[in-house]
């Protein structure tokens, strides 16, 4: 039998001719549709491909621009060590760093007297770190008695600091430390008789004006009395009110658990507080937002304001320190030294010290091991310590004879996330109690925990050294000590010289001091290698 289709084209010839020529024409239809969509398709695709180019071509051209015909901002460049004299003047131990000049390179405030000139006044200086120029310099207060710089000041062109002087006559001056301008002056406030008391205390901003206010610390006869005036004006802030008895410098502003903000000052044997928010509220009879914190409170004796505490000896340094869950406190007096937990004042472990010299300084150990640096005994018999600061227990020590004018050690973070120290002493380690002080040098050596037994004696001053830091004055670049020498007081004037020095040059210089026998390391070896450590900043 024929099939359905066949027969079906048997019996309509013509239709299925028909058929045929229909899908015929629908294919030449579909091929010439395809010819002319080819050329467009081919068209589109040179279009991506030019505008990719271009794009790749702009992009490289704004490169070229940025890189070689854009002048880049003019970085100074550190033309090396540094020195400014002046003859027939005196100074103070007062040395500041401030970035005055916005160029990103830190600069060197100081205060100094010229018995030359006609008036009674200090003088202060900006320098310019890069290399010594003078930026600003203005006259000051009279026979400085207190200096602090960083303080926050309002300005409508951004971020602006102060450096505010008191003078033992009463004066109360501030001092833009970008252009040497005075913010204000006034008289103090302070009786005639009394004395001031360091450091300056900034305290949270009480009158609602932006800025942090300050608290000045007096001592007359026995009391001590404090007095709140405005960060931004210098005006007084109420009256004064009277904190303790037989207090002494050394104040710090310690911030609890809770939050509360305390004044704590050392009182002979006994550690002082008072509460910054009571203190506003009875020198201006005004509420306050600041917080008490009660436990601190129950501590308190209302009477006396002395905490519930009692300290083997006197009372010489207190300070701030890091710890677990907040702030803790180091206690120095003079037989021991003390950490105290943060919030209940219980001790945490406790060095006993013969004299500690001055105050400690931390630095990093070991990247996970804070370190605070006591030194320990007076001369021939002093001794550099280091304690963890979480346990106590002695990572270094080391004998190194020193002079009673020797400057304040100081610490500056490495790379490594270590810490490099410089501390000062004699000369010779050895045999130093042959030497007789007025010929002996003072010498500034450097340690590195990385090299426990050695030390790099980087310098050797014969005169007064009245001021001494080392900073890093370039992020990324290089670290610098700046001294401040002059007479040994007012009353002899001399030659006042500021100087500063590469810590890099002076280690290249440096005599290696081997503390053991032994040691791979040549001493070329040793100078190269710290030599390239890199510095950072402590923020």
């Amino acid at each position: 039998m024929m099939d359905s289709k066949d027969l079906e084209a048997e019996i309509h010839p013509l239709k299925n001719e028909d058929g045929k020529l229909q899908e015929n024409l629908e294919n030449q239809t579909k091929k010439e549709e395809s010819l002319k969509s080819s050329p467009l398709q081919s068209r589109l695709s040179r279009c991506r491909t030019a505008a990719f180019f271009l794009s790749l071509f702009i992009c490289l051209l704004g490169v070229f621009v940025i890189s070689f015909i854009i002048p880049c901002p003019d970085q100074p460049a550190s033309q090396g060590p540094w020195r400014i004299n002046y003859d027939t003047a005196v100074t103070y131990d007062f040395l500041a760093m401030e970035d005055i000049n916005r160029d990103r390179v830190q600069d060197v405030l100081f205060l100094y007297k010229n018995t030359n000139s006609s008036n009674d006044f200090n003088r202060s200086c900006a320098s310019e770190g890069a290399n010594g120029s003078i930026l600003w310099e203005r006259p000051a207060a009279q026979d400085v008695a207190l200096v602090e710089c960083a303080i926050p000041q309002p300005s409508v062109s951004g971020a602006s600091s102060a450096c505010i002087l008191m003078g033992r006559l009463g004066s109360f001056i501030a001092v833009n430390s970008f252009t040497g301008e005075t913010l204000w002056n006034h008289p103090s406030s302070f009786g005639g008789n009394a004395s001031i008391l360091s450091p300056l205390l900034q305290v949270p901003d009480l009158d609602a004006d932006g800025t942090p206010d300050l608290l000045v610390l007096t001592q007359e006869e026995k009391e001590v009395n404090g007095y709140i005036y405005s960060g931004s004006t210098g005006h007084q802030i109420g009256h004064q009110d009277s904190l303790c008895e037989n207090g002494t410098s050394g104040s710090l502003l310690f911030v609890t658990r809770a939050g509360a903000h305390y004044i704590l000052l050392p009182c002979a044997s006994s550690l002082c507080g008072h509460s910054v928010k009571g203190l506003y509220e009875k020198v201006t009879g005004r509420d306050s937002q600041l917080r008490r914190d009660p436990y601190w409170e129950d501590m308190l004796n209302t009477t006396t304001h002395k905490l519930l505490l009692h300290s083997s000896g006197g009372i010489r340094y207190l300070m701030n320190v890091p710890g677990k869950g907040g702030e803790h406190l180091l206690l120095v007096s003079s037989e021991a030294c003390v950490l105290l937990d943060g919030q209940e004042l219980a001790p945490i472990w406790t060095f006993s010290a013969a004299q500690v010299l001055r105050k400690p300084i931390l630095g990093h150990y070991t990247p996970d091991t804070l370190a605070v640096v006591i030194e320990n005994g007076t001369g021939i018999d002093r001794q550099m310590l280091f304690l963890d600061l979480n346990t106590g227990v002695v990572l270094w020590i080391q004998a190194l004879p020193g002079l009673p004018g020797d400057p304040q050690s100081a610490s500056l973070p490495t790379a490594d996330h270590r810490s490099a120290f410089f501390f000062w002493g004699l000369h010779e380690l050895v045999g130093a109690n042959q030497m007789e002080p007025r010929d002996a040098h003072h010498s500034l050596y450097m340690f590195h925990p990385t090299l426990p037994n050695v030390l790099l004696e980087l310098a050797n001053i014969s005169a007064n050294i009245v001021a001494f830091q080392v900073a890093l004055f370039e992020p990324g670049r290089h670290a610098a000590c700046i001294l401040l020498t002059g007479p040994a007081g007012p009353d002899a004037p001399g030659l006042v010289s500021v100087a500063k020095h590469k810590v890099q040059d002076l280690i290249l210089s440096s005599r290696v001091v081997h503390l053991a026998e032994g040691g791979p390391d040549s001493d070329q070896a040793i100078r190269d290698r710290l030599s390239r450590l890199r510095y950072r900043s402590t923020a």
